[in-house]
């Protein structure tokens, strides 16, 4: 069995979600005001919480075409909200497969 590589266009949905993460400017709207930066990034837990949602929400058709970044982002944004705002309620509720981690 021959294993490939992402597409083109997921290594670029991922180079450009972790631009926006690293440059606090990930869904301005949800966080707006929120500098998660210092939070997620003191610790290796927390930002590899983000990665996993995003990764786990983002689609890819049978060509590698990214289907849905804007919902992966939104999703990992809502996770980041509510760690930052305890008084945040993500809505709908992630789903234990949105938050599983992968890997050895």
């Amino acid at each position: 069995m021959a294993v490939g590589h992402l597409s083109v266009d997921v290594r670029a949905s991922l180079r450009f979600f972790a631009f926006y993460l690293a440059n606090g400017t990930i869904d301005i709207d949800l966080l707006d005001g929120i500098d998660y930066r210092p939070a997620l990034f003191e610790f290796g837990s927390a930002l590899e919480q983000v990665f996993a949602i995003y990764s786990n929400v983002l689609e890819v058709d049978a060509n590698g075409q990214v289907l849905n970044d804007g919902d992966a982002q939104y999703r990992a944004a809502q996770w980041i909200r509510a760690y930052c705002d305890p008084s945040y309620q993500i809505e709908p509720p992630l789903q234990a497969w949105e938050t599983e981690l992968h890997g050895p």
